[in-house]
C-alpha cells in the first residue's frame, strides 16, 4: 500500500498479490486464534481464580501460542499454493483494496470449485471452532458471574471481559459476513466494508480498547477532555 501511494499506481504483481493475500490471511488467523486463547484465559481467571496460576502455567501459554502460530502459518499457505495452480485471463482488475481470496477467485478462468470449497470448509472450520469455544467460555463466565452475590463483584468480573468481548463482536461480526456466505452473495461494497473492519478498524481499536482499563490513561483522557471544554 505504501509503495502504491509513493509511486501513484494501483497495480501489483501476481507474486506480490499472493504474498499480500498470504500475510493478510495469516494475521487474520492469528488474531482469531489469539482471541480464543484470551477467552480461555478469561474463563480460568473468573471461574477458577484460585487455580489460575496452576492452570495457566508458562508451558501451557507457550504451547497455546505455538499452536496458534503453526495454524496461522499453515492455513493461508494451503490457499496460496492452491491459488498458484489457477490461470487468470485478461480481466485482472481486483475490486478490492487488497488481494483478498474472494476477490481473486472470480478473476480466474480455471475451475475454482475446489478453491471455493476449501475457503468454506477450512476457513469455516478455523473460524467456527474458535467461535464456539469463545461462546462456551462466555456462557460459563456469565453463569459464574451471576452467582456472585455483590453487584460490585459482578461489575468487576464483567469489566475484566468487556474489552475482549468488544473485539470479539467486532472481529467475528465482520468475518462471518465476508467468508461464511456463498460466493454469489458477495458484493464489492459489503466485502470492502467488512474487510476494513477486521483488517484495519479492529487492529487499530485493539490497543485503545485494552488501554481504557488503564487508570492513568483514563485520567489523562478525562483531563484532556476537561481542558478542551475549558478552551471552548
Amino acid at each position: 500500500m505504501l509503495l502504491n501511494i509513493q509511486t501513484q499506481t494501483r497495480s501489483i504483481s501476481y507474486p506480490g498479490c499472493l504474498v499480500q493475500m498470504y500475510f493478510c490471511m495469516m494475521f487474520a488467523n492469528m488474531d482469531n486464534l489469539l482471541l480464543t486463547v484470551m477467552a480461555y484465559d478469561r474463563y480460568v481467571a473468573i471461574c477458577h481464580p484460585l487455580h489460575y496460576s496452576t492452570i495457566m502455567t508458562q508451558p501451557l501459554c507457550i504451547s497455546l501460542v505455538g499452536v496458534t502460530w503453526v495454524i496461522a502459518i499453515l492455513n493461508p499457505l494451503l490457499h496460496t499454493l492452491m491459488m498458484t495452480h489457477l490461470h487468470f485471463c485478461s480481466n485482472n482488475v481486483i475490486h478490492h483494496f487488497f488481494c483478498d481470496i474472494n476477490s481473486l477467485l472470480p478473476l480466474s478462468c480455471s475451475d475454482t470449485s475446489l478453491n471455493q470449497f476449501l475457503v468454506l470448509a477450512v476457513v469455516g472450520l478455523i473460524f467456527v471452532v474458535p467461535s464456539v469455544c469463545i461462546l462456551a467460555s462466555y456462557s460459563l463466565i456469565i453463569s459464574a458471574v451471576m452467582k456472585i452475590p455483590s453487584a460490585q463483584g459482578k461489575l468487576k468480573a464483567f469489566s475484566t471481559c468487556g474489552s475482549h468481548l468488544a473485539l470479539v463482536i467486532l472481529f467475528y461480526g465482520a468475518i462471518t459476513g465476508l467468508y461464511m456466505s456463498p460466493s454469489y452473495n458477495h458484493s464489492t461494497e459489503k466485502d470492502s466494508a467488512a474487510s476494513v473492519i477486521f483488517m484495519i478498524v479492529a487492529p487499530v481499536a485493539n490497543p485503545f480498547i485494552y488501554s481504557l482499563r488503564n487508570n492513568e490513561l483514563k485520567g489523562a483522557l478525562k483531563k484532556a477532555l476537561c481542558q478542551s471544554k475549558i478552551s471552548q
